[in-house]
């Protein structure tokens, strides 16, 4: 799957300021394809200059249009494109450690997170503040001279205090101030969002804060079972739901629940099942009659 954060800070080609592993980016994409499956160890936040496009998890999907923003939690997506007008978006990229140090620094003890933003992607509200902080950022890419890296370091912050004293953006605010506890994410809550899609047990580790020998060490214990056998296991129920259940033909079927190639999907299917998930489908038809 695409990392965006390396594509981006390696590429040549990206409008982008480094801080560190901060990244900021005036990001017009440049890729043809209307659905892409990404992925990103850090969590980001996005502005919309022009254009649209949508980010689908397993069981939600939104749409951010020219003027929205967007708080997009670290993990995988498939993004929808649409190319009726040019997409063009600003793009921040900031690390955990980066969000704790901001909430100790700068926000006081954190708040007991009451009311506590769990879904993945999480509208920024705009006020006069926010809007204009934007707008402001924008500007450092129509200047010649490169900011410092204090001045980007404040920007960053300035960003996150924005959203941590915004009574809008209460939800995400307490969010923040949960991570201030530096705990590490829940397997299951990372696994039962992420097992559709083609990432590697090393990037799975990463999205649980893990390296990848603890990743295991703890997923038998909480499971019983490899990761890999896990995963199999529940793509091919979540396959099985799909050809039961919605039209999808066999190859979107294969591609929706992580299966790169529709030759493995289909292998994998009857070894587990005894039938091609063509034969899976019309017998489940059939039974309905």
């Amino acid at each position: 799957m695409l990392n965006v954060y390396e594509t981006v800070r390696s590429g040549l080609f990206f409008n982008k300021f480094e801080l560190g592993d901060l990244l900021f980016v005036e990001y017009n994409c440049p890729v043809a394809e209307q659905f892409l499956p990404i992925w990103t160890p850090c969590d980001y936040v996005i502005h919309v200059l022009t254009g649209k496009k949508a980010w689908r998890s397993l069981n939600q999907s939104w749409t951010a249009e020219a003027g929205q923003s967007f708080y997009i939690k670290k993990g995988a997506y498939l993004i929808e494109q649409f190319f009726e007008e040019e997409f063009c978006m600003l793009l921040f990229f900031v690390t955990d450690d980066f969000i704790c140090d901001t909430v100790r620094l700068h926000a006081g003890i954190p708040k007991p997170p009451l009311n506590h933003a769990k879904q993945q992607v999480i509208e920024i509200h705009h006020n006069v503040l926010l809007a204009s902080f934007f707008q402001s950022m924008l500007s450092y890419f129509a200047q010649k001279e490169r900011p410092t890296e204090s001045l980007l370091r404040l920007k960053f912050r300035e960003l996150l205090l924005h959203v941590l004293q915004s009574s809008e953006n209460q939800p995400l605010a307490n969010y923040l101030r949960s991570r201030h506890r530096g705990e590490r994410p829940v397997i299951s809550e990372v696994m039962d969002q992420h097992f559709c899609f083609n990432l590697k047990l090393t990037e799975f580790a990463q999205l649980t804060g893990r390296s990848l020998s603890a990743f295991k060490r703890d997923f038998r214990q909480q499971y019983g079972m490899s990761p890999g056998k896990w995963i199999r296991e529940r793509r091919l129920a979540y396959a099985a739901s799909l050809l039961q259940s919605c039209d999808l033909n066999v190859t979107e079927v294969s591609l929706q629940c992580g299966f790169e190639h529709i030759s493995v999907f289909s292998r994998t299917f009857k070894q587990a099942t005894g039938m091609t998930p063509s034969q899976f489908r019309k017998l489940s038809e059939s039974s309905k009659n």
